[in-house]
């Protein structure tokens, strides 16, 4: 691990551990997201991708960029992205990165809101990027990853204070599931702390210095690939295998190719690969264990038995970072419970109920959390950019509020139960949107599923299920199948749980990061009751004697 005392930046940890180890892999591009890309497959070594941050860092620094510019960087996950980081970074410039899946009005948003001055982008984005500048009535440019750097429109706002720890690094937008993205105020500090956190784990996942290689598919406009994947390959050492998404059909061989021995994964992922028939392939990699979190539950162990390494779940969000992430990196893990690990020293949870109360063993509450020690916010996100009341909300009573249900056993593990807002209030009883979710996807004509309330004048909330069918299933006996998935979750769940109403859809509404958009999915179910592919089972759902 470096010493952070004299690191004070993420430039400065990756310079540092590109001057020990210059002639070593840094970055590793397979041959899949190469073609995707049209770039060059193979490996960057260290000692390359620091004269090419240095030549990117002059040129910034000639253009009139410094400290407290901010850059947009609309680059996917390909390899100029580190590049235009790490230089702008050692300027004091924060990083602001583009999910290439916005369009129009959210780039309105995020480019309005963040004050971006420039945006480094693919060439073909440039246009739409300039247009939208011009509508939120930012002064903006545009260069392409290769182009010479412009010059800056105003001075650097900070130009006279030291870049350190505090300094902006990036500003990242939440992902919007549950309302309007808010932009997540990070620091050195915060993106140090991660890779620092995550190098020195142990148990089941224990970093050698200088060896892993680190596959991840997920986006770099994403706090795991920014924060979790890349840092801790600065600071440890190895290589990153950043992919260009994540291809099911692939992604195995992509693994090999790369000799990875860390993969990151989102739980839709392990389904994913066990929907493809058995090989002898699914054992022939060098993947010590996977890091990730929302695994289905009735996956885990399947998948485990199947590829030979361990699914490790973890919670975390955009605001935590690595300042209050719980790993269940030690046995036993309870696979298959969404048992996400134990507390650990340097961080201080709580569990509450509606109350405000702590709850009891077993008991869901919020997640409560704070950095132990004399700074309850150390390493935790700066604030959220121009909202200085939710910033407040978030930290209430000087605890972060999470917004997660958990639940926590005798023994001081914790499991994930829902998001506060995904719970379904019907006749009195909290219904986990999650919790059904997992049993409607056990059953064999769905592909999967995604439940959320609708208005019910009696019952307040009823459950609504929207199913996307697997291939091969028969839509004109709709109504048979969807009597059948509710008889399937009244075998399994309290009878107020399983769906009221049925609805068959041809695809969810996602977020870029495959995660289902929730406050999307709670517009659709005010309209769907009464539409033809919409079957209504209230009547099937009977107390049982």
């Amino acid at each position: 691990m470096q010493d952070s005392t004299v690191q004070a930046t993420v430039h400065q940890v990756f310079a540092a551990t590109a001057q020990r180890t210059p002639q070593a892999e840094f970055l590793f591009t397979e041959s899949v997201t190469a073609a995707a890309y049209g770039i060059a497959a193979g490996a960057i070594r260290w000692g390359e991708a620091a004269a090419e941050v240095e030549r990117l860092r002059t040129a910034y620094a000639q253009g009139g960029y410094g400290h407290g510019h901010r850059v947009g960087l609309l680059l996917e996950n390909r390899p100029a992205f580190l590049f235009h980081w790490f230089a702008l970074n050692a300027l004091g410039v924060s990083v602001v990165p583009i999910n290439a899946e916005m369009r129009s009005a959210e780039l309105i948003y995020l480019i309005g809101h963040s004050e971006i001055g420039l945006a480094v982008t693919l060439p073909e984005r440039a246009t739409e990027l300039r247009a939208a500048a011009a509508q939120a009535g930012v002064a903006f440019e545009t260069m392409g990853p290769d182009d010479a750097v412009p010059s800056a429109k105003t001075a650097a706002p900070r130009a006279h204070e030291p870049i350190g720890v505090d300094t902006e690094c990036g500003l990242l937008y939440t992902s919007g599931t549950t309302g309007r993205p808010k932009g997540c105020i990070l620091s050195n500090a915060y993106f140090l702390r991660a890779g620092e956190w995550y190098a020195a784990l142990d148990g089941v996942c224990g970093i050698r210095r200088d060896t892993e290689r680190v596959i991840t598919p997920l986006p770099l406009n994403h706090m795991n690939a920014m924060a979790f994947s890349t840092m801790v390959v600065l600071v440890a050492g190895g290589c990153l295998v950043q992919l260009d998404r994540f291809h099911p059909k692939t992604w195995l061989a992509s693994a090999k190719e790369s000799g990875a021995t860390i993969v990151h994964y989102l739980g839709v992922m392990p389904a994913m690969l066990l929907s493809a028939p058995a090989s002898a392939a699914d054992r022939d990699h060098a993947i010590r264990w996977g890091f990730g979190a929302g695994v289905d539950r009735k996956n885990h162990a399947p998948f485990e038995e199947r590829f030979s390494f361990p699914l490790v779940e973890a919670w975390a969000m955009t605001e935590t970072g690595a300042a209050a992430c719980i790993m269940a990196n030690r046995e036993p893990r309870l696979v298959g419970t969404s048992c996400f690990g134990r507390q650990e020293d340097f961080v201080q949870i709580r569990l509450v109920g509606e109350d405000g109360r702590d709850v009891g063993v077993d008991a869901p509450g919020e997640l409560l959390v704070r950095s132990a020690g004399d700074d309850p916010k150390r390493y935790f996100f700066s604030g959220y950019l121009k909202d200085e009341e939710s910033t407040r909300e978030a930290w209430a009573d000087g605890w972060f509020h999470t917004g997660d249900l958990v639940r926590r056993d005798a023994e001081g593990n914790f499991f994930f139960v829902d998001r506060k807002k995904n719970v379904i209030r019907r006749s009195g009883e909290n219904i986990s949107a999650v919790e059904v979710e997992s049993v409607l996807n056990q059953h064999p004509a769905v592909k999967t599923s995604a439940v959320a309330a609708t208005p019910d004048a009696v019952r307040g909330d009823e459950v609504l299920a929207c199913i996307v069918m697997r291939e091969g299933a028969d839509a004109s006996e709709r109504a048979a199948i969807a009597a059948s998935i509710v008889e399937h979750a009244l075998a399994q769940l309290a009878y107020y749980k399983a769906p009221g109403y049925v609805a068959f859809v041809d695809a969810l509404p996602l977020t870029p990061s495959q995660k289902i958009q929730r406050g999307q999915l709670r517009e659709m179910a005010q309209s769907l009751p009464g539409q033809g592919h919409c079957i209504d089972t209230r009547a099937m759902k009977k107390r049982q004697a």
